[in-house]
């Protein structure tokens, strides 16, 4: 009786501690501060230059108005910050809202987690044409907004202009196709000095853009938009023309491999030791304004004879949670407003080389002025506004994509070290069909 008594006070003692903190309870009531103010909880994976410009966004909005309070919380890389979200998903423990990349949406849209956005769209009567319609593209599920658009890339080739004219090759003139980048890369290849001339991040993301501007799906299912997917596409003619071009010029030695750290590579070509290579348009600023340099960018390559497509837009979008309070999903609706009005989002794309998911924010003069001085920044708008709204372009959606995309890094690895090309694209494709069955069979659909 003694020993019930002393855990029934320790327990009240439990309840009146916790009680008091700064934060009430997420379920009916909504998170505050100690003012009174609606706490929205954003979580998001911003780190360096982009990350202290989503700070000062934040900040900017907290001193507008006096209602709610945004506290943006780093959690790490995409895959870190999912995996903190699965843990807590559904619960008390949930932020009110979640940055999460782009190839996420599958899994986040059926996670059970979260509240859809168009339904905060048709609330509030939100006009969704004032948004790039290649964005909405990809981020619709069967006309719906799931997640609200926000850090939008696209991948491009970035080049050193100073070693094409000492290579007397023409700088306003950059290579457009898979020979054309092989015959420019052995013209800029020192090996003597470890200088290479062509590079490619071992990164999935990289093989889907060059799959979807040729026009290819990558998995079955019309890329997953038209039913559940049950094999990938990768092995497929186009595919095969990818990793024939890789696997020719690693051979040739014109192929700098700097592993799969996005540090690594951007460290080799802003030290010279790499004259072209591809990237997201999110390191725009930093690749032109931390070069000793002339920076040059261009849109992807495609192979020889295949008319490019465009491409598929990265980045990453805004959840919001189902289990937070009807009051907090209010204000958070109200901040991501405040994220996608123009002004707005010309101050994030002129800082940080993203560009504007909101078509108006082109016409804001801070991002007028970037443009002209930086005019490097408008390759991914040109690109993204000539894409081809397709199936292939809209990018694939699989609940498994972030495996899959890991397994197509490991086969590229594999390919370096000199498998054949259709056996590691084999190889490859029978994992993620196996990745796709196993997912099937586990959410039985």
């Amino acid at each position: 009786m003694k020993k019930f008594v002393i855990i029934m006070l320790i327990l009240a003692l439990m309840v009146s501690v916790f009680g008091c903190t700064n934060t009430a309870k997420v379920g009916k009531d909504a998170r505050t501060t100690n003012d009174g103010k609606t706490k929205v909880v954003f979580w998001h994976s911003m780190g360096g230059l982009p990350g202290e410009t989503l700070q000062r966004l934040v900040d900017q909005y907290n001193k507008q108005q006096d209602k709610v309070f945004v506290e943006a919380i780093f959690q790490g890389s995409y895959e870190e910050a999912l995996t903190k979200l699965k843990t807590v998903g559904g619960t008390a423990e949930a932020p009110t809202l979640m940055q999460v990349y782009e190839i996420g949406t599958k899994y986040m849209s059926e996670s059970g987690f979260i509240q859809p956005i168009q339904d905060l769209i048709d609330k509030d009567k939100y006009d969704l044409s004032q948004l790039e319609e290649n964005i909405l593209g990809y981020y619709q599920i069967d006309g719906k907004l799931y997640s609200m658009p926000f850090n939008t890339s696209n991948a491009i080739m970035f080049y050193n202009k100073d070693k094409f004219r000492e290579a007397n090759l023409d700088p306003e003139n950059p290579p457009q196709t898979f020979s054309e980048i092989k015959e420019a890369a052995k013209k800029l290849t020192n090996k003597s000095k470890d200088e290479y001339g062509f590079a490619i991040l071992i990164y999935g993301w990289f093989i889907e853009q060059l799959m979807a501007n040729q026009g290819a799906l990558y998995i079955d299912a019309n890329n997953g938009r038209g039913g559940e997917p049950t094999k990938s596409l990768l092995n497929s003619p186009e595919g095969l023309r990818i990793y024939e071009w890789l696997d020719e010029m690693n051979k040739e030695g014109i192929l700098g491999n700097y592993g799969r750290n996005w540090d690594d590579i951007r460290a080799a070509f802003q030290a010279g030791k790499v004259a072209m290579y591809l990237d997201s348009t999110a390191n725009t600023a930093a690749a032109v304004k931390n070069s000793s340099f002339e920076v040059g960018t261009a849109f992807l390559p495609s192979p020889d004879g295949v008319s490019p497509n465009g491409v598929i837009v990265g980045g990453g979008s805004i959840w919001m949670m189902n289990s937070v309070a009807e009051a907090e999903k209010d204000a958070a609706w109200d901040f991501l407003k405040f994220l996608a009005q123009p002004s707005t989002q010309a101050d994030w794309a002129a800082t940080t080389g993203y560009f504007p998911i909101t078509k108006a924010a082109y016409e804001e003069k801070v991002l007028k002025d970037t443009y002209e001085k930086y005019p490097q920044f408008l390759t991914a708008v040109k690109q993204l506004q000539n894409t081809k709204l397709t199936s292939a372009t809209k990018g694939a959606l699989m609940g498994v994509f972030p495996e899959a995309r890991l397994e197509v890094e490991t086969s590229i690895e594999k390919l370096y070290q000199g498998e054949a090309p259709q056996k590691v694209l084999d190889d490859v494709t029978n994992k993620i069909n196996k990745l796709l069955d196993d997912y099937k069979r586990v959410n039985k659909k």
